[in-house]
């Protein structure tokens, strides 16, 4: 017996944002999801705009995958995860351990398949930064989302999460601030 998809499907169940007040949740399944819509168009647009040669759908892949590791440790808030250089080490560790356990519940066959797919690995470095720019985006667009709700709470979180990605230096998540960003801040007839 294999616990790993349904320790996996259990990322319904990881709620983000435990800090804020939200007027609408947001789980780790959907946090992923978004992250590997937006992961695969950047590396479309690196490929397609910029001379790139990467391979989208592992990017897609990779970034379904990015956070499982928080089915174990759970959400743990940004403020806290990069207080200082020990405790981002101290949890990248930890991220390792519990990404190692969810791998340990695979049958020996497929582990390798998925241990490629679980974990930052030196060789998709390139895709790793592409990832990045996608997750804090999916973290803008959720800002942005609570914002259209009222919810003033996420103010600073939304200019601080649109600073990090400037800072970043990927072309591809700018060009996505600049011809996808601004929809989310239409109402769906306005979408229509």
């Amino acid at each position: 017996m294999s616990k790993f998809f349904a320790i996996i499907s259990r990322m319904k169940y990881i709620n983000r944002w435990g800090l804020m007040r939200n007027t609408i949740t947001e789980n780790l399944s959907e946090h992923s999801l978004e992250t590997a819509f937006i992961a695969h168009l950047l590396a479309v647009l690196r490929n397609k705009r910029h001379d790139g040669n990467v391979d989208a759908e592992r990017c897609a892949l990779l970034a379904m995958y990015h956070d499982v590791a928080e089915i174990i440790t759970g959400d743990l808030p940004t403020p806290v995860k990069y207080y200082s250089k020990d405790i981002k080490s101290a949890y990248a560790i930890v991220e390792e351990n519990a990404e190692n356990q969810l791998l340990s519940y695979l049958p020996d066959d497929i582990k390798n398949v998925y241990s490629d797919i679980i974990g930052k690995k030196e060789n998709d470095k390139e895709l790793w930064t592409l990832i990045k720019a996608a997750d804090k985006i999916s973290a803008l667009i959720k800002c942005t989302e609570e914002l259209q709700m009222g919810n003033r709470d996420f103010e600073k979180a939304h200019k601080s999460t649109l600073e990090a990605i400037k800072a970043l230096n990927v072309p591809e998540a700018n060009e996505f601030l600049e011809e996808f960003m601004p929809a989310y801040s239409l109402t769906l007839d306005e979408q229509a």
